[in-house]
C-alpha cells in the first residue's frame, strides 16, 4: 500500500535514493549522507512524499521532484505504482526533470505517457549535466 511519508521515514527514503542515484555513474557525488538526510527531511516537511516498499515519490506543487526505486526493486512494479499514484494526485498534469543520459528512466516515463518538452545543457542544475524536462498530462 502506498502511504504518505513522515519525518520518521527520512532515513528510509535516503536508503532508497542513495543506491538508486549511485546507478547514475555519469553524475558527480555532490552531497554527503548527512546532507541527504537534511535535504529529504525538508522535502518530506515541505512537499508530499509517498512510499511503497522500497520506492519513493516526492511531489511539490505541479512538480514530481523525485521518483526513485531501490536497485533491488527495479522492474517489480513499484515505480509504475508510484508514478500512477502521482497521476491521480495531479490529474491536471505535472512536470519533472530527468538527466538525458538516464535512458532507463526516460524509457520508463515515456512509456507512461510523459512527453519531453525541454532539453538543456545542464548549466542550470547543480550536477552541470544535460537534462530534459518532461510533462505528463492526462491527454498526453
Amino acid at each position: 500500500m502506498i502511504r504518505r511519508a513522515t519525518s520518521d521515514d527520512v532515513e528510509e527514503i535516503v536508503a532508497i535514493i542513495e543506491p538508486s542515484f549511485a546507478l547514475l555513474d555519469f553524475l558527480p557525488q555532490l552531497h554527503t549522507h548527512e546532507e541527504g538526510l537534511a535535504y529529504f527531511g525538508r522535502c518530506v516537511r515541505d512537499g508530499e512524499a509517498y512510499i511503497l516498499g522500497r520506492g519513493v515519490a516526492i511531489v511539490q506543487g505541479d512538480w514530481l521532484t523525485h521518483l526513485y526505486v531501490h536497485p533491488d526493486e527495479i522492474g517489480t512494479g513499484v515505480g509504475h505504482a508510484l508514478f500512477e499514484h502521482v497521476t491521480t494526485l495531479r490529474p491536471d498534469g505535472f512536470q519533472f526533470w530527468v538527466f538525458q543520459q538516464n535512458e532507463r528512466a526516460r524509457r520508463f516515463y515515456e512509456a507512461h505517457g510523459a512527453v519531453a518538452v525541454e532539453f538543456t545543457d545542464g548549466e542550470a542544475n547543480e550536477e552541470k549535466t544535460p537534462d530534459v524536462r518532461y510533462r505528463w498530462t492526462s491527454s498526453a
